[in-house]
């Protein structure tokens, strides 16, 4: 009897275990399944995740690695402009701290874009007529609309950029023992009566024409730098920038090169002012930076021509950008601009003699990548891509702009 009583007890307590067994296998088949659910649930989503990751790490040009000593903490003004991107391209990949301030008058973000986030660079929104306390080792100070349409819209405010401006980047030099570079202009020189301009010609200016602003301001920031120099002891560098042309310059800018290689990619008519006799030397950006970088670094304190010798009439420049696009457009002569220099070409002696440096890169070749840019723009404006345009300034309705 005992012996049955033992052997069902036995029975009921392996029923018992396999019912438990069977009920723990259900749960975690159970379990599993729904692990195997949320696994397929969360499987795409991880995938988007390291996609948006991939997207997020920025991917920088070359970067040479320079010791503390060798690095140069460097302020451009107007770096987000033509010039002013590719002098930060340049001090960017040799290695330097580089600051761009720019108040986006004809300056692009888009133009400094490839930098944001690199711990070398710092972009500033900013108007050189207000003061600004940072430090830094050296200053080139660009800021200020280089192309005629764009002074003349609002010529009172291009008169303080290149005074008022020119004096807080003096100030700011001074305050923080920095060398300054100011970027001028062949315009100091007028409607030259020198060919071709040395440093040494004093111009022939029209201090009341429309193009005034533009070149009075330039010629008070250099009397700035030089009364710095001599009473404050503010290091100084000067370089009288001749027409320099390539990648990044704004389509609608109205000079020569933009509106010669747009108007033959559209095939519209390519607009001459007056006979098309003036003359012209074109520099390719590249060739400009070097000269900037050299004479920055030089010991060279008064001013320097930087541009390219080499002298071409406007008709000859306008049918060569014909031939290189393939353009089939005509050449149309419109009425003589006021004050359009005569002839513009450089002695570029002192800057051969004293920094060694002269332009390199041929015209044919600086046009054919520029164009190549035109063309990659239209092409972007012709997929409905948003293409940034020189911005002037804003006027409210109801209220007064202030320059």
């Amino acid at each position: 009897m005992k012996l049955l009583v033992v052997i069902a007890f036995v029975a009921y307590v392996a029923s018992v275990w396999g019912n438990f067994v069977n009920i723990r296998s259900i749960q975690e088949n159970g379990e599993q399944k729904i692990e195997n659910k949320i696994e397929e649930a969360v499987a795409p989503l991880r995938e988007k995740i390291r996609d948006l990751e991939k997207s997020f790490i920025q991917k920088y040009p070359p970067v040479k690695f320079l010791s503390e000593k060798d690095r140069k903490r460097i302020l451009i003004t107007g770096g987000a402009g033509f010039v002013g991107s590719h002098l930060t391209d340049k001090l960017m990949m040799d290695g330097h701290e580089v600051t761009v301030v720019d108040n986006f008058f004809t300056g692009r973000k888009r133009n400094v874009e490839h930098w944001i986030g690199h711990e070398n660079f710092e972009l500033i929104n900013h108007d050189v007529v207000e003061p600004l306390y940072i430090e830094v080792d050296q200053i080139y100070h660009l800021a200020s609309p280089a192309s005629p349409p764009n002074y003349m819209y609002n010529p009172i405010k291009t008169l303080k950029t290149n005074t008022i401006g020119t004096l807080n980047m003096l100030g700011l030099a001074k305050r923080v023992g920095a060398r300054l570079l100011l970027a001028s202009t062949s315009e100091v020189y007028g409607d030259p009566e020198v060919h071709p301009q040395s440093e040494d010609y004093w111009g022939h200016v029209n201090p009341i024409g429309p193009r005034a602003c533009y070149d009075e301001g330039k010629r008070v920031a250099e009397t700035m730098c030089y009364a710095y120099m001599k009473q404050e002891g503010v290091e100084v560098r000067v370089a009288r920038i001749f027409n320099t042309f390539g990648p990044r310059m704004h389509m609608n800018d109205g000079r020569v090169v933009s509106n010669f290689i747009l108007q033959a990619l559209q095939g519209e008519p390519l607009t001459v002012y007056g006979s098309g006799s003036q003359t012209r030397a074109f520099q390719y950006v590249s060739d400009l930076v070097n000269g900037l970088v050299a004479l920055m670094n030089s010991n060279v304190s008064s001013p320097v021509n930087l541009g390219n010798p080499e002298e071409h009439t406007i008709l000859e420049f306008a049918q060569l950008i014909k031939n290189l696009v393939g353009s089939g457009s005509e050449i149309q002569f419109l009425s003589e601009a006021q004050d359009d220099p005569q002839r513009r070409k450089p002695d570029i002696q002192k800057a051969k003699l004293m920094l060694g440096w002269e332009p390199v890169v041929p015209l044919e070749e600086g046009l054919n990548k520029a164009i190549h840019y035109f063309r990659k723009e239209l092409e972007y404006q012709a997929n409905n891509q948003y293409i940034p345009k020189p911005k002037p300034a804003r006027i409210k309705k109801g209220r007064t702009r202030h320059n």
